[in-house]
């Protein structure tokens, strides 16, 4: 085979559901693997809400945005099939930023190693962006401490889930909020949360009041909307807030209007933000840090995994529909 295919950014998505059109399906020569470089061919590649941000055009993001009519970003997983890296050889499997493409070049930067031998699912779903990001901010932005009440929304996805079983497995209790009475069953049932919200049915204050009973002291959140006003009025002084993503408005024009700062006043609340470009240096260490809660079966996962490089367009939309059951894939 000399051509594989890759999917392009060509326009900038309008407010609501992204519409097909601001991509772009090409066929591409296999590229020439130069000194220094080595050639990946995919096998899963990672949909994740902040490809949302990373497509806008703002420019004061953590991170730039996609150029347009280049290779969408995303994350992945695949085998070196080609290799004149002398770190990297024909046959090891990686993980990293490899875009929306069958094969990816690389001179190595961004790409580690799978050490694991563990299956390529599972890679993405916990030891790829999702346990790192889970890792970074519940540990090193949170600081949970044994006791303590945590309320984690978008809680059934792929970041909140496991931010949820570190915490229990480090003997806090753990309040998750989610979107389905099928995702609740699922985070108490199966990955032992304490509790669930289902915020589009549930009486959100009185399910708070009813599952906190002490208070919060440490909110992670995934989602934004109106579960954000209630939480804040529950918090406990000196509680933290880790803002990791906000997907109740990165579908709209104009976001949502946030809680009052006065309970930061009166509880003197820490609220930080986090991404995870600032700490892709620490890698090793977070992998280290997540390592020991998976193999002692801390960890459980579920992948929603769609068939084929196209599907990750209609695919996206399912963070708004809420309608994926567990880290969302694309198998290649």
């Amino acid at each position: 085979m000399t051509t594989y295919k890759a999917i392009n950014l060509v326009k900038r998505p309008e407010p609501g559901p992204v519409s097909a059109d601001i991509f772009e399906v090409v066929e591409k020569e296999l590229p020439t693997v130069n000194d220094g470089q080595f050639l990946i061919k995919q096998t899963h590649m990672s949909l994740d809400p902040a490809m949302f941000g990373w497509m806008s055009p703002d420019t004061e993001s953590y991170i730039p945005p996609v150029e347009l009519n280049t290779v969408m970003r995303s994350s992945g997983v695949g085998e070196v099939v080609e290799s004149k890296h002398p770190d990297f050889a024909k046959g090891d499997r990686v993980m990293g930023m490899m875009g929306w493409q069958e094969y990816a070049l690389s001179d190595g930067q961004g790409i580690n190693k799978v050490q694991a031998d563990v299956p390529d699912e599972m890679v993405l779903s916990v030891f790829a962006l999702p346990g790192l990001t889970a890792t970074q901010g519940l540990f090193n932005v949170g600081e949970p401490k044994s006791g303590e009440t945590l309320v984690v929304t978008g809680a059934a996805g792929s970041v909140g889930s496991i931010v949820g079983q570190l915490a229990k497995a480090d003997g806090l209790r753990v309040i998750g909020v989610v979107g389905s009475d099928e995702k609740a069953n699922w985070i108490t049932s199966e990955l032992g949360f304490d509790g669930a919200i289902n915020y589009k049915t549930d009486d959100l204050s009185a399910k708070l009041n009813e599952l906190t009973p002490d208070g919060i002291d440490l909110y992670f959140e995934n989602t934004g909307g109106p579960i954000q006003h209630h939480v804040m009025q529950h918090m406990n002084a000196h509680g933290r807030i880790v803002v990791c993503g906000m997907i109740a408005d990165y579908d709209k024009a104009e976001p949502a209007p946030g809680p009052s700062w006065i309970p930061i006043i009166k509880k003197r609340l820490k609220i930080q933000g986090f991404t995870m470009p600032d700490h892709f240096h620490e890698v090793p260490s977070l992998l280290e840090k997540l390592t020991p809660y998976v193999m002692s079966g801390n960890i459980k996962y579920r992948a929603h995994t769609l068939e084929g490089l196209e599907s990750a367009i209609d695919g996206l939309n399912l963070f708004f529909s809420g309608d994926n059951k567990g880290k969302l894939l694309v198998k290649l």
